[in-house]
């Protein structure tokens, strides 16, 4: 029992590395759960510890490959298991046209021990999940796939019938994308058997979304954060409805407090607040759109866009070497947040005769033709890298922004480290304006909470 404990702790330990909280409470709820449960049934106790640990559906793509490392379906290798590619592939199609998730199971097993192998040294990983699969090639079974389960009866539909066999079509990668990830957990296994359960899931376990580095994440996770706009921005909202609050009472009047103190002896009894009126602040994007930096950008107008309402108002400006305004094209993108970026690249002038990055020209052409749009009660926000591919930064544009706007914050997805190497003019204009390392969604939606102004 003491080894399942450590499990249950070493479980929860990996899964709040990963950003999930979890509290003394539900690490005793799991346990009770183990014990009820037992360990005959893996796929019970998955579930059951997912449904006391977990807060959501979003955070099963960490816990399902920590589960994996922490209570695994095997431990060592296969003994003799001597299948060559081929019989492995013909294997692999017959447990694939019946769904045997259990011969799916015990076949990756096999494929990586007999195909992932590398390295001979006690010290190496060993194994490779991407080396199996690539030797394997799981995905060009789809034909023949098809092709047994038609001759089982089972299409749905015959010969002929296009629908039915996009439907076959879709159920057949789903069986064959379930094959991967058992491959990747099998290996993952392996390799912690060797280097620790806690290094491989700490370091080789993807993180959830909202951890992911903007400038590599991919298009399914750029998809999820789209998705979590909208929860993101109604806990934002609600924050910056109580620093509101709290802002309207006022600070205290010194003058006021000692001569109302008079009457009571000089002991200021009841302290007199200035009173604020509350006025809704302007907020204005200046968005680079170019490259890996999109990614970032497009989620932060989202977001913004999401909170329109904190603000009295809210302009969006995109560049890439020219700048244009796109205020009224992310409004239009609420229905449609994936086809955000698509619009913005069709619709709005980005670039003049050359498709890089040009933070001076871009800068230059808001402070001369959108000048108007800065004022004293409004707050710039500037979204980049701040690389310049070598041309002039335009510092003296910024200068005047910052010159108009009550507050000019610059948010950079690269890291700090890095600020200033190769055509980084991260330096530069972190002189002029205040400038903050924001490389995920995470600390996007730290600093929009303390930064965006009440």
């Amino acid at each position: 029992m003491t080894e399942v404990a450590e499990r249950i702790t070493g479980l929860v330990g990996a899964l709040r590395g990963h950003g999930v909280r979890i509290g003394t409470g539900e690490t005793v709820d799991a346990a009770r759960a183990v014990e009820a449960l037992g360990l005959a049934d893996r796929e019970l106790l998955r579930e059951g510890l997912a449904a006391t640990l977990l807060h959501g559906p979003g955070q099963r793509a960490v816990f399902d490959p920590v589960f994996d490392l922490y209570f695994p379906r095997a431990v060592g290798g296969l003994d003799g298991s001597g299948s060559d590619r081929e019989e492995l592939r013909d294997r692999l199609a017959e447990a694939l046209a019946a769904d045997d998730q259990a011969m799916m199971a015990q076949l990756a097993a096999e494929a990586v021990d007999g195909l992932g192998g590398y390295g001979s040294s006690p010290g190496a990983d060993g194994f490779s999940a991407y080396q199996t699969l690539e030797r394997l090639r799981p995905q060009t079974l789809l034909a023949r796939v098809r092709a047994d389960v038609r001759g089982r009866g089972g299409s749905g539909g015959g010969n002929g019938d296009g629908f039915a066999d996009r439907l076959l079509d879709d159920e057949i990668r789903r069986r064959i994308e379930r094959f991967r990830r058992m491959v990747g957990a099998e290996a993952r296994r392996r390799v912690a058997e060797r280097r620790g359960r806690e290094e491989i899931a700490r370091r080789g376990v993807l993180p959830t979304a909202d951890r992911v580095d903007f400038l590599f994440a991919g298009r399914d996770q750029l998809t999820e954060l789209r998705r979590a706009v909208q929860p993101l921005a109604r806990k934002l909202a609600t924050r910056l409805a109580a620093r509101r609050r709290r802002a309207a009472r006022g600070t205290v009047d010194l003058r006021r407090t000692l001569r109302s103190s008079l009457s009571t002896g000089g002991v200021p009894m009841r302290p007199v607040l200035r009173r604020r009126r509350p006025v809704r602040p302007e907020l204005v994007l200046l968005c680079d759109v170019s490259g890996s930096v999109s990614g970032f950008s497009d989620f932060t107008m989202l977001l913004v866009q999401a909170l329109h309402d904190q603000f009295s108002k809210v302009r969006v400006f995109a560049f890439v070497n020219r700048l244009d305004e796109v205020t009224g094209l992310l409004d239009h993108g609420r229905a449609d947040p994936d086809g955000l970026s698509a619009r913005i690249r069709a619709e709005a002038t980005l670039t003049g005769w050359h498709g890089s990055s040009d933070y001076g020209v871009a800068l230059g052409e808001f402070a001369e033709r959108y000048g108007d749009a800065v004022g004293p009660r409004t707050t710039v926000f500037v979204l980049g890298d701040a690389r310049t591919n070598m041309s002039d930064p335009n510092l003296p544009a910024v200068r005047e922004v910052a010159r108009r706007a009550r507050r000019v914050y610059w948010l950079n997805p690269e890291p700090r480290g890095q600020w200033g190497t190769g055509d980084s003019a991260a330096p530069a204009y972190a002189e002029l304006v205040e400038m903050h390392e924001c490389r995920t969604a995470r600390q996007l939606s730290a600093l929009i909470a303390r930064l965006l102004p009440v």
